[in-house]
Protein backbone atom coordinates (compact mmCIF):
# COMPACT_ATOMS: atom_id res chain seq x y z
CA UNK A 1 0.00 0.00 0.00
CA UNK A 2 1.42 3.85 -0.79
CA UNK A 3 1.41 4.91 2.55
CA UNK A 4 1.68 8.71 1.31
CA UNK A 5 -1.78 7.98 0.22
CA UNK A 6 -3.11 5.39 2.64
CA UNK A 7 -2.09 7.69 6.03
CA UNK A 8 -4.23 10.75 4.59
CA UNK A 9 -6.75 8.72 4.05
CA UNK A 10 -6.95 7.02 7.46
CA UNK A 11 -6.79 10.60 8.97
CA UNK A 12 -10.32 11.14 6.73
CA UNK A 13 -12.28 8.30 7.09
CA UNK A 14 -11.70 8.48 10.76
CA UNK A 15 -12.43 12.33 10.92
CA UNK A 16 -15.47 11.87 8.77
CA UNK A 17 -16.70 8.64 10.14
CA UNK A 18 -17.46 10.83 12.88
CA UNK A 19 -19.01 14.14 11.69
CA UNK A 20 -21.67 13.03 8.54
CA UNK A 21 -22.80 15.78 6.48
CA UNK A 22 -25.25 18.11 6.59
CA UNK A 23 -27.29 20.54 4.71
CA UNK A 24 -26.06 23.56 6.80
CA UNK A 25 -27.19 26.51 8.21
CA UNK A 26 -25.79 29.92 7.49
CA UNK A 27 -24.76 29.04 3.79
CA UNK A 28 -22.99 25.65 4.43
CA UNK A 29 -21.37 26.60 7.93
CA UNK A 30 -23.30 25.39 11.88
CA UNK A 31 -24.44 28.79 13.29
CA UNK A 32 -22.08 28.57 16.48
CA UNK A 33 -19.81 26.07 17.89
CA UNK A 34 -20.50 24.55 21.02
CA UNK A 35 -23.38 23.90 23.59
CA UNK A 36 -22.95 27.20 25.62
CA UNK A 37 -22.52 29.22 22.01
CA UNK A 38 -25.50 27.44 20.03
CA UNK A 39 -27.48 28.07 22.74
CA UNK A 40 -27.44 31.47 22.60
CA UNK A 41 -27.48 31.46 18.65
CA UNK A 42 -23.90 31.95 17.76
CA UNK A 43 -23.29 34.43 20.41
CA UNK A 44 -21.07 34.57 23.14
CA UNK A 45 -17.76 34.40 21.62
CA UNK A 46 -16.45 37.73 23.43
CA UNK A 47 -16.96 36.23 26.61
CA UNK A 48 -16.10 32.66 26.51
CA UNK A 49 -16.13 29.58 28.41
CA UNK A 50 -15.95 26.41 26.41
CA UNK A 51 -13.18 25.14 25.12
CA UNK A 52 -14.52 24.56 21.54
CA UNK A 53 -14.61 28.75 21.67
CA UNK A 54 -10.83 29.15 20.45
CA UNK A 55 -12.72 27.40 17.34
CA UNK A 56 -14.06 30.66 16.98
CA UNK A 57 -12.13 32.97 18.59
CA UNK A 58 -8.37 31.79 19.60
CA UNK A 59 -7.99 33.84 21.89
CA UNK A 60 -10.17 31.93 24.21
CA UNK A 61 -7.86 29.55 24.73
CA UNK A 62 -6.62 31.96 27.18
CA UNK A 63 -9.56 32.61 29.23
CA UNK A 64 -11.35 29.41 29.82
CA UNK A 65 -8.53 27.35 32.23
CA UNK A 66 -8.08 24.26 32.22
CA UNK A 67 -10.63 21.52 31.04
CA UNK A 68 -11.41 18.58 28.97
CA UNK A 69 -15.07 19.06 27.12
CA UNK A 70 -17.17 17.45 24.75
CA UNK A 71 -20.83 17.01 23.01
CA UNK A 72 -22.83 15.69 20.39
CA UNK A 73 -25.70 16.91 18.56
CA UNK A 74 -28.42 15.47 16.39
CA UNK A 75 -28.79 17.75 13.26
CA UNK A 76 -32.19 17.43 11.39
CA UNK A 77 -32.67 19.68 8.20
CA UNK A 78 -35.42 19.13 5.71
CA UNK A 79 -34.78 20.17 2.45
CA UNK A 80 -37.32 20.23 -0.68
CA UNK A 81 -37.70 21.55 -4.01
CA UNK A 82 -40.89 22.55 -6.21
CA UNK A 83 -40.49 22.28 -10.07
CA UNK A 84 -43.49 24.00 -11.59
CA UNK A 85 -45.93 23.71 -15.04
CA UNK A 86 -43.71 24.48 -17.94
CA UNK A 87 -44.46 25.62 -21.58
CA UNK A 88 -42.12 24.32 -22.98
CA UNK A 89 -41.86 20.57 -21.58
CA UNK A 90 -38.51 19.92 -23.18
CA UNK A 91 -38.96 21.24 -26.40
CA UNK A 92 -37.20 23.90 -28.22
CA UNK A 93 -33.98 22.15 -26.20
CA UNK A 94 -35.45 23.03 -22.92
CA UNK A 95 -34.18 21.02 -20.16
CA UNK A 96 -37.42 21.16 -18.17
CA UNK A 97 -37.63 19.26 -14.21
CA UNK A 98 -41.09 18.03 -13.53
CA UNK A 99 -43.03 19.21 -12.89
CA UNK A 100 -42.49 17.64 -9.38
CA UNK A 101 -42.78 18.53 -5.50
CA UNK A 102 -39.99 16.41 -3.80
CA UNK A 103 -38.45 16.14 -0.51
CA UNK A 104 -34.91 15.02 0.27
CA UNK A 105 -34.34 11.94 2.42
CA UNK A 106 -31.78 12.03 5.22
CA UNK A 107 -32.85 13.84 7.74
CA UNK A 108 -30.84 13.06 10.93
CA UNK A 109 -27.09 13.65 11.19
CA UNK A 110 -24.94 13.60 14.23
CA UNK A 111 -22.00 15.69 14.51
CA UNK A 112 -19.62 15.69 17.12
CA UNK A 113 -17.16 17.79 19.08
CA UNK A 114 -14.21 17.38 21.66
CA UNK A 115 -12.08 20.14 22.93
CA UNK A 116 -9.16 20.42 25.71
CA UNK A 117 -7.39 23.20 27.11
CA UNK A 118 -3.98 23.98 29.10
CA UNK A 119 -3.87 26.98 31.04
CA UNK A 120 -0.14 27.38 31.71
CA UNK A 121 1.65 29.82 34.58
CA UNK A 122 2.88 32.33 32.39
CA UNK A 123 -0.02 33.75 31.43
CA UNK A 124 -0.23 31.21 28.30
CA UNK A 125 -2.03 28.65 27.13
CA UNK A 126 -2.71 26.11 24.90
CA UNK A 127 -6.05 23.92 23.66
CA UNK A 128 -7.21 21.25 20.84
CA UNK A 129 -10.48 21.15 19.31
CA UNK A 130 -11.70 18.25 16.61
CA UNK A 131 -14.90 19.64 15.17
CA UNK A 132 -17.84 19.18 12.37
CA UNK A 133 -18.75 23.30 11.22
CA UNK A 134 -19.66 22.46 7.84
CA UNK A 135 -21.25 20.46 4.83
CA UNK A 136 -24.28 20.18 2.30
CA UNK A 137 -26.48 17.27 1.44
CA UNK A 138 -29.39 16.10 -0.19
CA UNK A 139 -30.68 12.61 -1.03
CA UNK A 140 -33.68 12.98 -4.21
CA UNK A 141 -35.13 9.32 -4.83
CA UNK A 142 -38.03 10.75 -6.70
CA UNK A 143 -38.11 13.34 -9.48
CA UNK A 144 -37.93 13.58 -13.12
CA UNK A 145 -36.94 15.54 -16.23
CA UNK A 146 -37.89 15.90 -19.46
CA UNK A 147 -35.02 17.32 -22.65
CA UNK A 148 -35.24 17.57 -26.11
CA UNK A 149 -32.14 14.52 -27.14
CA UNK A 150 -32.79 15.66 -30.78
CA UNK A 151 -31.66 19.58 -29.86
CA UNK A 152 -34.06 22.28 -30.36
CA UNK A 153 -37.19 21.57 -32.14
CA UNK A 154 -40.46 20.00 -31.00
CA UNK A 155 -40.54 16.50 -30.31
CA UNK A 156 -39.72 13.79 -29.65
CA UNK A 157 -38.93 14.42 -25.95
CA UNK A 158 -38.02 12.04 -23.08
CA UNK A 159 -38.87 12.29 -19.79
CA UNK A 160 -35.95 10.41 -17.17
CA UNK A 161 -36.14 9.46 -13.63
CA UNK A 162 -34.28 11.53 -11.15
CA UNK A 163 -34.75 15.35 -10.34
CA UNK A 164 -31.88 15.89 -13.43
CA UNK A 165 -33.12 12.69 -15.40
CA UNK A 166 -30.25 10.25 -14.16
CA UNK A 167 -31.80 8.65 -11.82
CA UNK A 168 -31.62 9.12 -7.70
CA UNK A 169 -29.78 12.15 -7.08
CA UNK A 170 -27.72 14.53 -4.55
CA UNK A 171 -24.73 15.59 -3.10
CA UNK A 172 -22.64 14.62 -0.20
CA UNK A 173 -20.31 17.35 1.33
CA UNK A 174 -18.59 16.11 5.05
CA UNK A 175 -16.15 18.97 6.32
CA UNK A 176 -14.35 18.38 9.63
CA UNK A 177 -11.60 20.62 11.55
CA UNK A 178 -8.52 19.58 13.65
CA UNK A 179 -7.55 23.20 15.25
CA UNK A 180 -4.37 23.46 17.73
CA UNK A 181 -4.61 26.94 19.37
CA UNK A 182 -1.50 28.63 21.06
CA UNK A 183 -3.09 32.00 23.13
CA UNK A 184 -1.87 34.58 25.58
CA UNK A 185 -2.87 36.94 28.59
CA UNK A 186 -1.43 40.20 28.75
CA UNK A 187 -3.55 42.36 30.99
CA UNK A 188 -7.00 42.77 29.81
CA UNK A 189 -6.33 41.89 26.30
CA UNK A 190 -6.24 38.24 25.01
CA UNK A 191 -4.31 36.95 21.81
CA UNK A 192 -4.65 33.91 19.83
CA UNK A 193 -3.96 31.75 16.64
CA UNK A 194 -4.32 28.41 15.67
CA UNK A 195 -3.28 25.70 12.81
CA UNK A 196 -6.19 24.45 11.20
CA UNK A 197 -6.22 21.23 9.15
CA UNK A 198 -9.11 20.34 7.38
CA UNK A 199 -10.69 17.51 5.69
CA UNK A 200 -13.45 16.87 3.64
CA UNK A 201 -15.20 14.42 1.91
CA UNK A 202 -17.67 14.29 -1.32
CA UNK A 203 -20.29 12.06 -3.73
CA UNK A 204 -22.86 13.26 -6.31
CA UNK A 205 -25.14 11.49 -7.90
CA UNK A 206 -27.71 11.41 -10.98
CA UNK A 207 -26.16 14.54 -12.44
CA UNK A 208 -24.98 12.83 -15.77
CA UNK A 209 -27.13 14.46 -17.89
CA UNK A 210 -24.86 17.67 -17.49
CA UNK A 211 -21.59 15.59 -19.08
CA UNK A 212 -22.44 17.73 -22.29
CA UNK A 213 -21.59 20.63 -20.66
CA UNK A 214 -18.45 19.23 -19.26
CA UNK A 215 -14.82 21.03 -20.28
CA UNK A 216 -13.38 17.18 -21.30
CA UNK A 217 -16.99 16.62 -23.39
CA UNK A 218 -16.06 20.10 -25.04
CA UNK A 219 -12.47 20.07 -25.88
CA UNK A 220 -12.89 15.93 -27.38
CA UNK A 221 -14.98 17.72 -29.56
CA UNK A 222 -17.74 16.21 -28.30
CA UNK A 223 -16.63 12.55 -28.72
CA UNK A 224 -14.98 11.93 -25.07
CA UNK A 225 -17.90 11.61 -22.19
CA UNK A 226 -16.86 12.78 -19.13
CA UNK A 227 -15.38 10.27 -16.50
CA UNK A 228 -15.23 12.82 -12.85
CA UNK A 229 -18.96 14.27 -13.29
CA UNK A 230 -21.09 11.73 -11.11
CA UNK A 231 -21.67 8.78 -9.24
CA UNK A 232 -17.82 8.03 -8.67
CA UNK A 233 -18.31 7.02 -4.69
CA UNK A 234 -16.56 9.07 -2.12
CA UNK A 235 -13.82 11.21 -2.77
CA UNK A 236 -11.76 13.18 -0.20
CA UNK A 237 -9.29 15.99 0.10
CA UNK A 238 -7.20 18.13 2.80
CA UNK A 239 -6.15 21.31 3.36
CA UNK A 240 -4.46 23.96 5.74
CA UNK A 241 -5.75 26.94 7.29
CA UNK A 242 -5.07 29.82 9.97
CA UNK A 243 -7.12 31.60 12.32
CA UNK A 244 -6.27 34.83 14.91
CA UNK A 245 -8.49 36.32 17.09
CA UNK A 246 -8.38 38.83 20.42
CA UNK A 247 -10.88 39.55 23.09
CA UNK A 248 -10.07 42.81 24.97
CA UNK A 249 -11.46 42.73 28.27
CA UNK A 250 -12.53 46.71 28.71
CA UNK A 251 -13.61 46.29 32.30
CA UNK A 252 -15.30 43.85 34.21
CA UNK A 253 -18.77 44.59 32.12
CA UNK A 254 -17.58 44.67 28.91
CA UNK A 255 -15.64 42.13 26.21
CA UNK A 256 -15.05 42.83 22.74
CA UNK A 257 -13.72 40.39 20.19
CA UNK A 258 -12.36 40.14 16.81
CA UNK A 259 -11.34 37.07 14.90
CA UNK A 260 -10.16 35.98 11.22
CA UNK A 261 -9.86 32.74 9.40
CA UNK A 262 -7.92 32.28 6.41
CA UNK A 263 -8.74 30.89 3.12
CA UNK A 264 -8.69 27.04 3.70
CA UNK A 265 -6.95 25.62 0.72
CA UNK A 266 -7.76 22.16 -0.02
CA UNK A 267 -6.53 19.35 -2.33
CA UNK A 268 -8.92 18.89 -5.49
CA UNK A 269 -11.70 16.22 -5.78
CA UNK A 270 -9.95 14.31 -8.17
CA UNK A 271 -12.85 12.20 -9.02
CA UNK A 272 -15.58 15.17 -9.54
CA UNK A 273 -12.86 17.45 -11.70
CA UNK A 274 -15.64 17.60 -14.62
CA UNK A 275 -18.26 18.68 -12.05
CA UNK A 276 -16.28 21.70 -9.81
CA UNK A 277 -14.88 24.58 -11.20
CA UNK A 278 -11.12 24.29 -11.43
CA UNK A 279 -10.81 21.17 -12.25
CA UNK A 280 -12.55 19.96 -8.65
CA UNK A 281 -11.08 22.51 -6.44
CA UNK A 282 -13.30 23.11 -3.11
CA UNK A 283 -11.64 25.17 -0.93
CA UNK A 284 -13.30 26.27 2.42
CA UNK A 285 -14.32 30.58 2.86
CA UNK A 286 -12.28 32.61 4.65
CA UNK A 287 -14.71 34.36 7.32
CA UNK A 288 -14.32 37.26 10.14
CA UNK A 289 -16.21 38.42 13.30
CA UNK A 290 -16.42 40.79 15.86
CA UNK A 291 -18.20 40.30 19.21
CA UNK A 292 -19.31 42.24 22.27
CA UNK A 293 -20.51 40.76 25.76
CA UNK A 294 -22.11 42.92 28.20
CA UNK A 295 -22.59 41.97 31.77
CA UNK A 296 -25.86 43.92 32.50
CA UNK A 297 -26.14 42.84 35.87
CA UNK A 298 -24.38 40.16 38.29
CA UNK A 299 -26.83 37.58 36.46
CA UNK A 300 -27.52 38.98 33.49
CA UNK A 301 -24.85 39.01 30.20
CA UNK A 302 -25.93 40.16 26.89
CA UNK A 303 -23.87 39.33 24.02
CA UNK A 304 -23.87 39.84 20.41
CA UNK A 305 -21.90 38.66 17.17
CA UNK A 306 -21.11 39.65 13.90
CA UNK A 307 -20.09 37.27 10.98
CA UNK A 308 -19.54 36.97 7.51
CA UNK A 309 -18.44 34.07 5.27
CA UNK A 310 -16.70 34.66 2.08
CA UNK A 311 -18.62 32.43 0.10
CA UNK A 312 -18.64 34.37 -3.41
CA UNK A 313 -14.09 34.47 -3.20
CA UNK A 314 -14.92 30.13 -3.70
CA UNK A 315 -15.23 29.69 -7.64
CA UNK A 316 -16.86 25.97 -7.36
CA UNK A 317 -19.13 27.77 -4.61
CA UNK A 318 -19.68 31.48 -6.03
CA UNK A 319 -19.43 31.14 -9.79
CA UNK A 320 -23.05 31.69 -11.86
CA UNK A 321 -24.75 29.18 -13.65
CA UNK A 322 -24.85 31.66 -16.18
CA UNK A 323 -21.12 31.08 -16.63
CA UNK A 324 -22.35 28.07 -18.76
CA UNK A 325 -23.54 29.94 -21.62
CA UNK A 326 -20.09 30.71 -22.23
CA UNK A 327 -18.78 26.79 -23.38
CA UNK A 328 -19.18 26.04 -26.70
CA UNK A 329 -21.40 22.73 -25.99
CA UNK A 330 -23.93 25.25 -24.53
CA UNK A 331 -25.50 25.76 -27.83
CA UNK A 332 -25.78 29.57 -26.65
CA UNK A 333 -22.29 30.84 -29.19
CA UNK A 334 -19.77 30.20 -26.74
CA UNK A 335 -15.92 29.34 -27.45
CA UNK A 336 -14.20 29.22 -23.89
CA UNK A 337 -13.64 25.76 -22.58
CA UNK A 338 -13.08 27.60 -19.14
CA UNK A 339 -16.71 28.49 -18.81
CA UNK A 340 -17.35 24.51 -19.06
CA UNK A 341 -18.00 22.45 -15.91
CA UNK A 342 -14.99 21.94 -15.00
CA UNK A 343 -13.34 24.97 -16.19
CA UNK A 344 -11.76 27.62 -14.30
CA UNK A 345 -14.89 29.92 -14.93
CA UNK A 346 -16.82 27.06 -14.70
CA UNK A 347 -20.52 27.30 -13.07
CA UNK A 348 -21.05 26.74 -9.48
CA UNK A 349 -24.01 27.64 -6.70
CA UNK A 350 -23.53 31.28 -7.09
CA UNK A 351 -23.56 31.70 -3.91
CA UNK A 352 -22.99 35.24 -2.54
CA UNK A 353 -21.41 36.21 1.06
CA UNK A 354 -22.97 35.79 4.27
CA UNK A 355 -23.78 38.39 7.16
CA UNK A 356 -25.07 37.03 10.61
CA UNK A 357 -25.56 38.55 13.26
CA UNK A 358 -26.27 37.06 16.56
CA UNK A 359 -27.93 37.84 20.01
CA UNK A 360 -27.81 36.15 22.84
CA UNK A 361 -28.76 36.39 26.46
CA UNK A 362 -27.40 34.63 29.59
CA UNK A 363 -29.34 34.40 32.64
CA UNK A 364 -27.60 32.60 36.22
CA UNK A 365 -30.29 31.20 37.89
CA UNK A 366 -30.59 29.61 41.38
CA UNK A 367 -28.82 25.87 42.41
CA UNK A 368 -26.47 26.45 39.87
CA UNK A 369 -28.11 26.31 36.47
CA UNK A 370 -27.36 28.99 33.61
CA UNK A 371 -30.50 29.86 31.21
CA UNK A 372 -29.40 30.49 27.55
CA UNK A 373 -31.44 32.01 24.33
CA UNK A 374 -30.62 33.46 21.59
CA UNK A 375 -31.94 34.65 17.60
CA UNK A 376 -29.94 35.42 14.50
CA UNK A 377 -30.41 36.60 11.53
CA UNK A 378 -28.88 36.44 8.05
CA UNK A 379 -29.78 36.83 4.06
CA UNK A 380 -29.96 33.73 2.57
CA UNK A 381 -27.36 33.37 0.21
CA UNK A 382 -29.13 31.81 -3.16
CA UNK A 383 -30.28 34.79 -5.85
CA UNK A 384 -33.19 33.72 -7.58
CA UNK A 385 -31.47 33.13 -10.72
CA UNK A 386 -29.51 30.18 -9.52
CA UNK A 387 -31.88 27.79 -8.31
CA UNK A 388 -31.58 24.75 -10.46
CA UNK A 389 -28.32 23.62 -9.74
CA UNK A 390 -28.79 24.75 -5.76
CA UNK A 391 -31.88 21.84 -5.76
CA UNK A 392 -28.57 20.05 -4.86
CA UNK A 393 -27.60 22.47 -2.16
CA UNK A 394 -30.52 23.81 -0.96
CA UNK A 395 -28.99 26.34 1.98
CA UNK A 396 -31.68 29.07 2.10
CA UNK A 397 -32.55 28.90 6.10
CA UNK A 398 -31.88 32.21 7.12
CA UNK A 399 -32.89 32.60 11.14
CA UNK A 400 -32.30 30.51 14.32
CA UNK A 401 -34.33 30.49 17.41
CA UNK A 402 -32.28 28.85 20.36
CA UNK A 403 -32.57 28.09 23.93
CA UNK A 404 -30.20 26.23 26.49
CA UNK A 405 -28.97 25.82 29.94
CA UNK A 406 -25.91 24.19 32.02
CA UNK A 407 -25.84 23.13 34.87
CA UNK A 408 -23.12 23.01 37.70
CA UNK A 409 -22.60 19.04 38.89
CA UNK A 410 -19.54 20.20 41.12
CA UNK A 411 -16.14 19.32 41.39
CA UNK A 412 -15.76 21.42 38.25
CA UNK A 413 -18.18 19.06 36.23
CA UNK A 414 -21.18 20.46 34.46
CA UNK A 415 -23.60 19.12 31.57
CA UNK A 416 -25.18 21.81 29.10
CA UNK A 417 -27.91 21.28 26.51
CA UNK A 418 -29.66 22.91 24.15
CA UNK A 419 -32.27 23.34 21.34
CA UNK A 420 -32.24 25.15 17.83
CA UNK A 421 -35.17 25.99 15.52
CA UNK A 422 -34.71 27.41 11.88
CA UNK A 423 -38.16 28.38 10.44
CA UNK A 424 -38.99 27.52 7.25
CA UNK A 425 -37.69 29.70 4.05
CA UNK A 426 -38.27 29.13 0.00
CA UNK A 427 -36.58 30.48 -2.71
CA UNK A 428 -38.27 30.56 -6.10
CA UNK A 429 -36.90 31.42 -9.54
CA UNK A 430 -36.91 30.64 -13.54
CA UNK A 431 -35.50 27.23 -14.52
CA UNK A 432 -31.98 28.36 -16.32
CA UNK A 433 -32.59 25.84 -19.23
CA UNK A 434 -36.46 26.29 -19.10
CA UNK A 435 -37.37 30.06 -18.55
CA UNK A 436 -40.99 29.03 -18.58
CA UNK A 437 -40.65 27.22 -15.89
CA UNK A 438 -40.28 27.77 -11.88
CA UNK A 439 -38.09 26.47 -9.33
CA UNK A 440 -38.89 26.75 -5.56
CA UNK A 441 -36.52 25.49 -2.91
CA UNK A 442 -37.17 25.19 0.34
CA UNK A 443 -35.25 24.31 4.19
CA UNK A 444 -35.98 24.28 7.42
CA UNK A 445 -34.00 23.15 10.50
CA UNK A 446 -34.07 21.72 14.06
CA UNK A 447 -30.97 20.52 16.20
CA UNK A 448 -30.16 19.51 19.29
CA UNK A 449 -27.37 18.86 21.35
CA UNK A 450 -25.88 17.63 24.88
CA UNK A 451 -22.27 18.56 26.04
CA UNK A 452 -20.09 17.54 29.42
CA UNK A 453 -17.02 19.20 30.51
CA UNK A 454 -14.89 18.20 33.52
Amino acid sequence: MDMKRSLPLVLTLAALGTCQSVSATNGYFTHGLGVKNKGMAGAGTASPSEVISAASNPAAAAMVGNKYEGGISIFSPRRSYKAGPSQANGNFGAFTLGPNDVDSGRNYFPIPYLGKSWQLEDNTAWAINFYGRGGMNTDYSGGTATLDRDGPGLAPVTRLDGPYGAGPGGVNLSQAFFDVTYAIKTGGLNLGVSGVIAFQGFSAKGVGTLGGFTQSFAASGGTALPTQLTDNGTDYSYGLGMKVGAIYEVNDQLNLGIAYQSRTYMSEFDDYADLFAENGDFDIPASVSLSASYAATPVLSLHFTYERTMYSKIASVGNGIQNLFACPTAGAGGTDLESCLGGSNGPGFGWDDVDAYKFGAEWAGAAGTTYRAGFSTAKQPIGNDQVLFNVLAPGVVEKHITAGFSHDLGDGREVSAMLMYAPSVSVAGANTFDPSQQIELEMSQYEFEIGYSF
